[in-house]
């Protein structure tokens, strides 16, 4: 008796179907599927935090600009207008470029999609140079962290953001090495999407400091 209870137990066929079963790799019946997935609300979020960061710094300088009877204060140097004008064209270009990936990767155009994202984190790279080349020109001229709130202001605004392109370019390397080797296709690119999104973040964070910081 206790034979056959046992092998009854072990019989595969007697064993129950856990795929039925919620919470098993089945949604409940009735059930629908989310309207943001978990990774794209976890960047979300992230990209809320970071805006307020960014808000909060923008304010102070701006109590500093206004708060000022000369802006810049005189003995500093201006900023340079023109390269900058020329780095935020790189910027906006990798952002087209980018999309560009996102769409080959839900096409299932591999080649695209791994030579846009080079093209993108090469982009990257020369705006990072570009604003490193003008930092030491800047610095070269006098304004330096210690030069009163107008460096101050100006190279941490400039350089936290710097600090997210830099990252930006990490994870970009990180995904273009997952395209390479296959892992994206049209139905799983969720890693393109969330890299797309965050470079998106970092383009038009940039805009908006080159036209009050540089423009105004």
């Amino acid at each position: 008796m206790a034979s056959e209870a046992t092998a009854r137990v072990l019989d595969p066929r007697r064993q129950p179907d856990l795929r039925a079963v919620p919470g098993f790799g089945s949604r409940p019946p009735g059930s629908r599927e989310p309207i943001v997935s978990n990774a794209h609300l976890g960047v979300l979020i992230l990209l809320a935090a970071e805006s307020m960061l960014f808000f909060g710094m923008i304010g102070a300088y701006f109590v500093f600009r206004y708060g000022s009877a000369v802006w810049p204060p005189p003995g500093q140097p201006h900023l340079p207008i023109l390269v900058t004008w020329i780095n935020t064209a790189v910027l906006i270009a990798s952002a087209y470029t980018m999309h560009q990936s996102r769409s080959a990767a839900r096409s299932g155009d591999r080649p695209a999609l791994v030579g846009n994202l080079t093209l993108t984190g090469a982009l990257g790279l020369a705006f990072l140079l570009i604003q490193g080349s003008e930092w030491v020109g800047l610095i070269h001229h006098g304004l330096t962290l210690s030069s009163g709130p107008y460096g101050a202001t100006f190279y941490t605004l400039i350089g936290l953001h710097g600090l997210h392109v830099a990252g930006a370019v990490g994870w970009l390397l990180a995904v273009t090495w997952m395209a390479r080797r296959g892992r994206f296709t049209p139905q799983r690119h969720v890693g393109v999407d969330l890299c797309t999104l965050y470079w998106d973040f970092v383009v038009a964070l940039w805009v908006l400091l080159f036209v009050l910081v540089y423009l105004r």
